[in-house]
């Protein structure tokens, strides 16, 4: 008996959603992101206005003063649905887990000069605190934004801002012990070091505009104090003066802030292109956080640069403005 195989190509009868197709077209099949993404958010069959705040329905538009034609305009360059953003930080965790074991076991820590180790120890670790805020601030972006484009990375950011303010934990664990944490929450508490930077972040917790809360957190803050903290202070300044194993227990923060601010500039770069209201809106709120986190950080900044921390911080001032001007929002 002779058999013969051959290939079939069967034809799908549809390639995605109806409600995917009326976007993309219904001869296009569609990504996992699109699919996840697009029109997820429910718009119609509300049973009630919420009890603790009836002008609003539960996702309203008008929360915010940015005002889109269509919300689902955002896109993520990473394209991130819950599968893509959990693969990509397992991976980025083995790697983070695999320089603390490398640190640890080798002993590095120890071999850390007097003086870097008590630098790292007063100016990471009270850190976990403004990380602590910003995984609330992304949370409440999450649940008063409006369209699932602007609202599900924000949700995975939240998450990762837990994860970092976990990182700097164990670094003071490692570097120190129990006592260097109570010592950087007294800090936090009672220096005037970090009263600046504690009143802007608890001044954003209650933050009513989801958009201007994103701005705060994520373009303002965020925008300069990584650059600031760990690609000038930890990887350029310290590990010059023998601080590379702390370069090496922040390289999740560093890389992190790399990936993540192409999501958050595509996101202003959208609103901003949408209208000039939008524009002016966006370069009021920016300039406003800018200056209030460039303040907040000086301070901060002075632990560890000393002299130089007017001229580095200005510097990271300026390098943010021109990657605002990048995004369409010239400040």
């Amino acid at each position: 008996m002779q058999i013969d195989l051959r290939t079939v190509t069967i034809k799908p009868l549809r390639h995605t959603f109806d409600n995917i197709a009326r976007r993309i077209g219904a001869d296009k099949p569609a990504s996992r992101y699109q699919e996840g993404t697009l029109d997820m958010q429910q718009e119609a069959n509300y049973h009630y206005r919420p009890t603790w705040d009836p002008d609003h329905l539960i996702y309203d538009r008008d929360r915010s003063a940015i005002r889109m034609a269509d919300w689902y305009s955002f896109k993520d360059p990473r394209q991130f649905y819950y599968g893509a953003y959990t693969i990509a930080r397992a991976k980025q965790q083995d790697t983070a887990e695999a320089n603390f074991d490398f640190v640890e076991n080798r002993g590095l820590a120890a071999t850390l000069p007097d003086e870097i180790r008590d630098t790292v120890l007063a100016l990471l670790i009270p850190l976990r605190h403004v990380a602590w805020g910003a995984n609330m601030n992304n949370a409440a972006v999450c649940a008063y934004g409006y369209g699932t484009a602007f609202t599900q990375p924000c949700i995975y950011h939240a998450m990762d801002q837990l994860g970092i303010a976990q990182y700097l934990t164990r670094v003071g664990l490692l570097l120190g012990d129990v006592d260097s944490l109570d010592a950087a929450k007294q800090a936090w508490m009672e220096d005037d070091t970090w009263q600046g930077l504690r009143r802007y972040v608890e001044d954003t917790l209650v933050l009513r505009d989801p958009f201007e809360l994103f701005v705060a957190q994520n373009v303002a803050l965020d925008g300069l104090l990584y650059p600031l903290v760990y690609e000038t202070i930890i990887d350029d300044v310290l590990s010059a003066k023998g601080g590379t194993p702390v370069a090496m227990l922040t390289q999740f923060m560093t890389d992190w802030h790399a990936e993540t601010r192409k999501w958050i500039d595509a996101t202003v770069k959208t609103a901003a292109a949408e209208s000039a209201g939008n524009k002016t809106v966006l370069a009021d709120w920016i300039v406003q956080w800018r200056d209030r986190a460039a303040a907040a950080l000086l301070p901060v900044s002075r632990i560890a640069l000393g002299e130089r921390a007017d001229e580095l911080t200005t510097e990271i001032v300026q390098q943010f403005n021109a990657r605002m001007a990048k995004a369409g929002v010239p400040l």
